[in-house]
């Protein structure tokens, strides 16, 4: 985990949950092995329940995903907070993930996705992506989530690990609170649209 992600989370921290540590928060983080670094450190508290997810077993991981594009082993509506750093590129459909991110914030719930624009090759074990603002707003449209902020590191910050070079782009987004008869719609919508991309990689 370099550095301009780890000073990206702690500003999502600071502008979004510092003022919560009081209340019982169930924070998600997807991808979560500590490569180089991890976000537990920075969104830790003891009223919050920290769940950090991967597809191994690792340094960093409680709970091993049986299967990458849905998420049995974690509730609908069960999240306060999703969080997922240097995930996304290495995310072959990412567009089923994104509708699992909707699916498992509770109304209300906020996310944090954090993947690169820039930077060489690296696969782990596969690099497919890289995110531009325009991007993250859209893989949130399609998944029905409102968009707090979608932006992109292009001007180099000194990073003395050398992270400028990945120009990290950083999507905050958030779960409505929609009305009942909303809420059924929307439930049927993202079912209807998980089951058909899943479907298209089997």
């Amino acid at each position: 985990m370099h550095k301009s992600s780890l000073e990206k989370m702690q500003q999502f921290y600071d502008q979004h949950l510092a003022n919560k540590v009081d209340e019982n928060l169930r924070v998600l983080d997807i991808g979560s092995m500590n490569v180089n670094g991890t976000y537990r450190s920075i969104l830790n508290s003891k009223n919050w329940e920290y769940i950090g997810v991967d597809m191994e077993d690792g340094n960093g991981v409680d709970t091993v995903l049986k299967e990458p594009y849905q998420w049995s082993e974690i509730p609908s509506d069960s999240v306060d907070v999703l969080v997922s750093g240097q995930a996304f590129e290495h995310i072959e459909y990412f567009w089923i993930t994104i509708l699992e991110v909707f699916r498992v914030l509770k109304p209300g719930g906020v996310c944090c996705i954090i993947a690169p624009a820039g930077g060489y090759e690296h696969k782990y074990p596969v690099d497919c992506w890289r995110f531009y603002p325009d991007g993250f707003i859209a893989i949130a449209k399609f998944a029905q989530l409102e968009v707090i902020k979608a932006e992109t590191q292009w001007d180099s910050l000194g990073f003395d690990d050398g992270s400028d070079q990945w120009q990290d782009s950083v999507l905050i987004a958030q779960k409505p609170v929609f009305s009942l008869w909303k809420r059924i719609k929307s439930k049927m919508k993202c079912y209807a649209q998980h089951k058909v991309m899943s479907l298209s990689v089997k």
